[in-house]
């Protein structure tokens, strides 16, 4: 991970219904954080979690939502925020760095 970006993953599975509901909001996120030009400082990703594993995190529950800030990966902060474009893209803008 970048260490000078503000990074939010997305960790699912291909098989979870509620990662799949979710995705297309989360490509909308994703397109409104380039429209508006954040993206040269924060990026949205997503992990396979059945896939991949992440040194230092247990994933319980698909899909979880995780920020990243620039400068502290490793104190991730769990996204409690909407499941909506506009929700996350407000919640990012509010943690970023």
């Amino acid at each position: 991970m970048n260490n000078d970006r503000d990074i939010l993953v997305k960790f699912y599975a291909p098989w979870c219904g509620h990662c799949k509901n979710l995705e297309p909001i989360w490509e909308e996120a994703a397109g409104l954080l380039k429209e508006k030009g954040y993206s040269k400082k924060i990026t949205i990703a997503k992990i396979d979690s059945t896939a991949n594993e992440v040194p230092g995190f247990h994933i319980d529950s698909y899909p979880t939502l995780k920020f990243f800030p620039a400068g502290d990966k490793e104190n991730p902060i769990d996204y409690k925020g909407e499941r909506t474009s506009q929700g996350i893209l407000k919640w990012l803008l509010y943690h970023t760095t």
